[in-house]
């Protein structure tokens, strides 16, 4: 039984037809994975989403569109009874003189071609997410 909703919000920072993704542990697990995280109470999408981007990578965005909201039911695989909702923009970093790994759990990032022959992502909404951005950018 679901006893709790855990609404993420992700941002896939597109430029020069490659996307910004991080490699992150977490619970012992290696991601690939976009930036963005959770949001807060009392907390709009678009701002979690931008304070995010500052907490994980020092960085300013500007939030160009929608890209993808999950539509099915999918439990959290980290934490049990939790329910997850996951929203996607397309952003662009409006200075990357100032970016900076900031979060010590962020290992690397790296600017992933759009266009990639096999679908980077394990977690099982990034990876429609990574879909629909393909389809938008090809």
């Amino acid at each position: 039984m679901t006893e709790k909703l855990n609404v993420r919000v992700y941002g896939a920072a597109v430029k020069d037809g490659k996307v910004l993704v991080l490699h992150e542990e977490y619970v012992g697990q290696n991601l690939l994975k976009l930036p963005g995280g959770g949001l807060e109470l009392g907390e709009g999408v678009t701002d979690c989403l931008r304070r995010e981007f500052e907490e994980e990578l020092n960085v300013k965005i500007n939030i160009l569109s929608h890209l993808y909201t999950q539509e099915d039911f999918v439990a959290s695989r980290f934490r049990e009874n939790e329910q997850l909702l996951t929203i996607y923009y397309i952003v662009e970093i409006a200075d990357e003189t100032e970016f900076l790994i900031m979060d010590p759990c962020i290992e690397k990032t790296e600017w992933l071609p759009i266009n990639a022959a096999q679908n980077p992502f394990v977690l099982p909404v990034d990876r429609i997410a990574y879909e629909k951005l393909c389809e938008r950018f090809l």
